[in-house]
């Protein structure tokens, strides 16, 4: 196979994706996917040249002028790709794993210097960590590997040898990445961090204090809710507990480890740690009990390396002025597609978003964020970003029915777990974070000042206990600031009907 082999790629559907013009031709990534039928899920965005001298975006599809179609050949397609659609590791790395190593040496002969080809060296031997028969670079200026314009950058480490910025997101191991997005962008500009430190700062300290308890709690209860679970209220608390020291203990597996042990206090049924086994997420069939997979996880086999490279890109990132919410998007998101541990992933993939966030300063100094909580009121938002991740890659994975009800995966995939597009899951992140901020944390607090208004509202009018007074604001707050027929019967059957009447009408005065 030749570096000019032609890539011909006039096509009208691809992937039950209509092209936008009838005589489109691939381009990029999806050029290379298609001619060297590369199993590797499609990416959320395709390219093609169209026929007209106008460049637009119509559905998945970005379509280029005529004036912007490469050379139709592998180094063309590849410089295509990496100019106008960044790096895609998933992509590269089968590739590579399937073309002549010689087809990449001829492409750095024949341009040296060349920022893609340099590029193209670079990637080479860093997935395959295998060295070409090429020397050192020894003049050129030194180029950063991922554009900015594109996605976002980590930290810069130099490759003198390739005279190469390496400011990939990760390590070898485990580097998802992240498109540069203008939903994104909004969100970063919006500073969030200092959004919540200034409604702290106008916040008093006994109010604040009570909001974080109330929310530690709240973030606990979704979290189990999330995983359709009701635990006793003790188990809450304790997980909340949890929570409210997130950042403040090293993340490493043992405590990891450990995180699964309080979640799941029970373990006369499973087997703590990492799994020896497959895992699947979804049903089974109820005559045969064959399972019936929504998402697979990595093969057990594969844990180690891919824990190695997890908190390798963690100790990168988080010395870095990498975005803290995007961090926590690669890193909590990547855990539990992975899906190390037999039970309680999903709990301790949301307490990544709690320790990255509070580690990098992000939230404020002993105050949760809620993420959970917000989590579960977009809960099929969540379960679509999972699914985003999760669908594709089910047509990538061969397995098989064990005896035990569980899968056995068959052929090799890790790829799909350590490089992957986290985009979608990202915005989703910041989404929750912005609602968090602008309106769960306000609300919390407006909530406790109108109750305290209230309170001592109630207890000058009436000699009542505090235990009392709160349980009569539930009630009211239950009961659209009525009081119910049962309340009034039961716990409230004291009351006078001018003193009910009173506090109903100070409780539309203060709550509405």
């Amino acid at each position: 196979m030749s570096k000019n082999k032609r890539i011909s790629q006039s096509v009208t559907v691809f992937h039950d994706y209509p092209l936008p013009e009838t005589k489109a031709t691939l381009v990029g990534y999806i050029a290379l996917i298609t001619d060297y039928d590369l199993g590797v899920p499609i990416p959320d965005l395709l390219c093609a040249i169209g026929e007209k001298y106008k460049k637009y975006e119509k559905g998945q599809w970005r379509v280029f002028t005529p004036r912007h179609a490469p050379e139709n050949t592998l180094y063309g397609h590849l410089t295509f790709a990496l100019k106008y659609e960044g790096i895609d590791l998933g992509v590269l790395k089968v590739l590579f794993d399937q073309i002549d190593p010689a087809l990449i040496v001829n492409i750095v002969q024949s341009k040296p210097t060349g920022i893609y080809s340099r590029k193209i060296w670079f990637l080479f031997e860093w997935l395959q960590s295998e060295k070409l028969d090429l020397p050192d670079l020894s003049q050129g200026n030194f180029v950063a590997l991922i554009n900015d314009k594109l996605q976002y950058p980590g930290p810069s480490r130099p490759s003198r040898r390739h005279r190469i910025y390496n400011n990939l997101s990760g390590t070898q191991d485990f580097c998802p990445l992240i498109r540069k997005t203008d939903k994104l962008d909004r969100y970063i500009a919006l500073n969030l961090s200092k959004t919540a430190l200034d409604h702290i700062g106008k916040t008093h300290s006994d109010l604040l204090s009570r909001a974080a308890a109330f929310l530690l709690l709240k973030d606990s209860k979704a979290s189990y809710t999330i995983e359709g679970e009701s635990p006793p209220h003790n188990r809450i608390e304790r997980w909340g507990k949890i929570i409210g020291q997130a950042g403040q203990r090293s993340l490493n597996l043992e405590e990891l480890e450990y995180l699964q042990n309080i979640v799941i206090p029970d373990n006369r049924f499973l087997t703590l740690g990492l799994r020896f086994e497959g895992g699947f997420i979804g049903d089974r069939d109820r005559v045969t009990g064959t399972p019936i997979p929504v998402h697979i996880s990595a093969r057990a086999d594969d844990l180690e390396k891919l824990l190695s490279g997890f908190f390798a890109s963690y100790i990168l990132l988080k010395d870095s002025d990498y975005d803290p919410v995007l961090m926590a998007a690669l890193l909590a998101f990547g855990l539990v597609f992975i899906h190390p541990f037999e039970d309680g992933n999903g709990r301790i993939h949301r307490y990544l978003f709690h320790h990255i966030l509070a580690e990098k300063s992000f939230v404020p100094t002993g105050l949760v964020f809620p993420i959970s909580a917000v989590i579960l009121e977009k809960i099929e938002s969540y379960k679509s970003i999972l699914e985003a991740y999760s669908k594709p890659r089910l047509d990538h994975i061969q397995w098989r029915p064990t005896d035990k009800g569980n899968v056995e995966v068959l052929n090799n995939t890790i790829n799909l777990y350590r490089y992957f597009d986290a985009t979608k899951q990202a915005e989703f992140l910041y989404e929750c974070v912005e609602k968090t901020v602008n309106t769960t944390l306000p609300e919390e607090v407006q909530y406790l000042e109108k109750y305290d208004l209230l309170n001592d509202f109630i207890k000058n009018y009436i000699d009542m206990p505090d235990k009392l007074v709160d349980l009569l604001i539930r009630f009211l707050n239950q009961n659209n600031g009525k009081f119910s027929k049962r309340a009034r019967k039961k716990e409230f059957f004291q009351l006078t009907d001018n003193e009910v009447q009173a506090i109903e009408r100070k409780y539309e005065e203060i709550f509405q």
